[in-house]
């Protein structure tokens, strides 16, 4: 596997593609009123297979980037080595202060993605909306809907093509109601 930030910009894999489609089957019965993705080929790939099981158009949103990873973009993770290690452990414990060298700072990337989302939920309060993302935009939007400190993003596992469900409504705060859901990828 290879690390993929914001700077790889790649189309979907030939299983990507049949995850996509099994994702937007799944989908296709839910009433979207919406569907946002992160301008990304492989983010836009996904969002198009949804899409076409409802009039809607995508709604690019460039808030919804995967992180800014530096030097570690297009890294085999095979090749990681105890560095990465120290650097997860460091995470772990000072959180959103850590920078991926010559990339993106968590704390930034949390403010740019939880703004892109209340964005979105406050120009769809009355919808239900699909929002195409990545690994680091979903968990750092589920550790922010749930009010724990970027140190859990570590403990948060997010899958391809999975379903992850924030409820946002005004009467109380964000429920976490499915997370990184595949039962739709299983096979029949």
């Amino acid at each position: 596997m290879i690390i993929q930030g914001s700077g790889s910009d790649t189309d979907l894999s030939e299983n990507g593609r049949i995850q996509a489609e099994k994702l937007a089957k799944a989908m296709k019965d839910i009433h979207l009123t919406a569907i946002y993705s992160s301008p990304l080929k492989r983010a836009i790939d996904t969002a198009m297979a949804i899409a076409r099981y409802h009039d809607l158009k995508i709604r690019e949103e460039p808030d919804l980037k995967e992180i800014h990873v530096g030097e570690l973009e297009g890294t085999q993770i095979s090749a990681l080595n105890t560095n990465f290690t120290q650097y997860l452990i460091d995470w772990q414990t000072r959180g959103e202060a850590v920078d991926f060298k010559g990339g993106e700072n968590l704390g930034q990337f949390r403010d740019r993605v939880w703004t892109a989302i209340q964005r979105i939920v406050s120009e769809n309060k009355d919808g239900q909306v699909a929002v195409v993302s990545h690994y680091f935009v979903t968990a750092t939007a589920v550790c922010e809907a749930m009010g724990l400190p970027l140190t859990h993003l570590v403990r948060i596992r997010i899958q391809p093509a999975a379903v992850t469900v924030l409820e946002f409504r005004d009467d109380h705060a964000p429920r976490l109601l499915k997370l990184s859901d595949i039962c739709h990828l299983r096979e029949a």
